[in-house]
C-alpha cells in the first residue's frame, strides 16, 4: 500500500495531535484483561498482577471486586488494600483522596445504581484515568456492545450491560486471557468463535496504539496490524452482496469490518426503510456501523477511510457517467476499491 508521508498536516490535525499527546502525558495508563468466556481466569490474572506490582513496591488498591469469586481470587484480594464500594459503585472521592499509583477494578461492564455520579462503571474508570491513576481492569467480549450481536449468534444469549468498543481503544495494553487447558467450559466450536473474536478485538487495539504512536511522531502511513474493510451503503446499493462479501473477507484476513453511510436529508420513506434494513443486517453480521455527515459524499468517505486506516473499500456503482464513486476511486491512494453494481443496473 502507498504511504502518505508527503501529505501536509493542516492546523486542525496538528492541534489534535498536540492535544492527544498532552492528554496521554496527564492520563493514567490503562491495562485490560480481555476474556472470551466466563471462567477463563481474567479476574485472577488481573488481581495477581496487582499483587505482583505491590510486591515490587507500587502503591496498589482495589476499587471494585466481585462478591462471588473463586477462593484463589479472594485470597489475593485479601492481601491488597480495598476501598469499599458504595451500593456496588466505586467510591470515586475516596479513590481520588487516596490517589494510589494503580487501581484494580473488576466487572468493568457494571451498571451503577440510579443517582450515581456516572451511569456506568467504565465512565468511573475514565475519571480515575484523568486523575493520573493507572487502572487494571477485566471484561469479557460478550460485554462489548458492538460485538454483542455476534456473540448472541454464537451463544444464543445477550448480555444486559456493556461498554462501548471505543473504550478498548483507550487501552495502553490489552491481554487476551486463555482458559487453562484443564477447564471445560462448553461447546468447543462456540469457544473457538469467541476466542477469535477476542483476538480480533485485541489486534484492533494494537492497531490503534500503533497509529497513535505514528501520528505522535509525525509519521503518516496507512498500514496497520490488520486488514480493515469498509462497506459503504446507500439506499440503492447492492447491500447484501457487499456486506456478506465484506464479512467473508474480514474473517479470511482476521480483520475488521466497518460499515458507513453518508446521511442524506429528505430520503423518501421507501429509501429510508431500505437503508434501515441494510444497517440492521450490518449489525447482525457484527460490523461496526458509522453514520457520517458531510456535504460531499466522496470527500466524507475519503476522510473517514484515512482516519480509520481502511485497507479495502466496497462501493455500490450506479454505472452512470461521473458519479461520486468515480471521484472517490480517482482519489484513493491508500486502499483497494471493489465495486458492486446496483441491482437495477443488472
Amino acid at each position: 500500500m502507498t504511504g502518505r508521508s508527503d501529505r501536509r498536516l493542516n492546523p486542525d490535525e496538528l492541534l489534535r495531535r498536540v492535544q492527544a499527546e498532552e492528554r496521554r502525558e496527564r492520563r493514567g495508563r490503562l491495562k485490560i484483561f480481555l476474556g472470551y468466556a466466563p471462567r477463563v481466569g481474567k479476574s485472577l490474572r488481573m488481581f495477581d498482577e496487582g499483587r505482583r506490582r505491590k510486591e515490587r513496591g507500587q502503591d496498589v488498591v482495589v476499587a471494585a471486586a466481585q462478591t462471588e469469586v473463586a477462593v484463589s481470587v479472594r485470597q489475593i484480594v485479601s492481601r491488597l488494600e480495598v476501598i469499599p464500594t458504595i451500593d456496588g459503585s466505586i467510591d470515586l472521592p475516596a479513590v481520588f483522596r487516596r490517589h494510589p499509583e494503580v487501581c484494580l477494578i473488576d466487572q468493568l461492564a457494571f451498571n451503577n445504581p440510579p443517582g450515581s455520579r456516572n451511569p456506568e462503571r467504565w465512565q468511573d474508570v475514565e475519571e480515575i484515568l484523568r486523575q493520573g491513576i493507572a487502572v487494571i481492569t477485566a471484561i469479557n467480549v460478550q460485554y462489548i456492545r458492538e460485538q454483542q450481536a455476534a456473540v448472541e449468534r454464537f451463544t444464543g444469549k445477550r448480555a444486559t450491560s456493556g461498554i462501548p468498543e471505543k473504550f478498548l481503544h483507550e487501552a495502553d495494553e490489552i491481554e487476551v486471557v486463555d482458559a487453562p487447558p484443564d477447564v471445560t467450559m462448553g461447546d468447543p466450536r462456540v469457544l473457538a468463535e469467541l476466542r477469535e473474536l477476542a483476538l480480533l478485538l485485541a489486534a484492533d487495539v494494537v492497531d490503534h496504539q500503533l497509529q497513535e504512536y505514528l501520528d505522535s511522531h509525525g509519521v503518516s502511513v496507512s498500514w496497520g496490524a490488520q486488514e480493515r474493510i469498509l462497506v459503504c451503503l446507500t439506499p440503492r446499493s447492492n447491500a447484501r452482496a457487499m456486506l456478506e462479501s465484506g464479512q467473508r473477507n474480514a474473517r479470511r484476513f482476521h480483520g475488521a469490518l466497518l460499515v458507513a453511510y453518508v446521511e442524506q436529508p429528505g430520503l423518501d420513506p421507501a429509501d429510508q426503510a431500505r437503508l434501515d434494513e441494510y444497517l440492521a443486517l450490518a449489525r447482525e453480521l457484527g460490523a461496526q456501523v458509522h453514520c457520517l455527515q458531510g456535504i460531499d459524499f466522496a470527500d466524507t468517505l475519503l476522510q473517514f477511510a484515512h482516519q480509520q486506516r481502511i485497507t479495502q473499500i466496497f462501493l455500490g456503482h450506479p454505472q452512470r457517467q461521473r458519479s461520486p464513486v468515480e471521484k472517490l476511486i480517482e482519489a484513493a491512494e491508500d486502499f483497494d476499491v471493489r465495486l458492486f453494481p446496483h441491482p437495477e443496473a443488472k
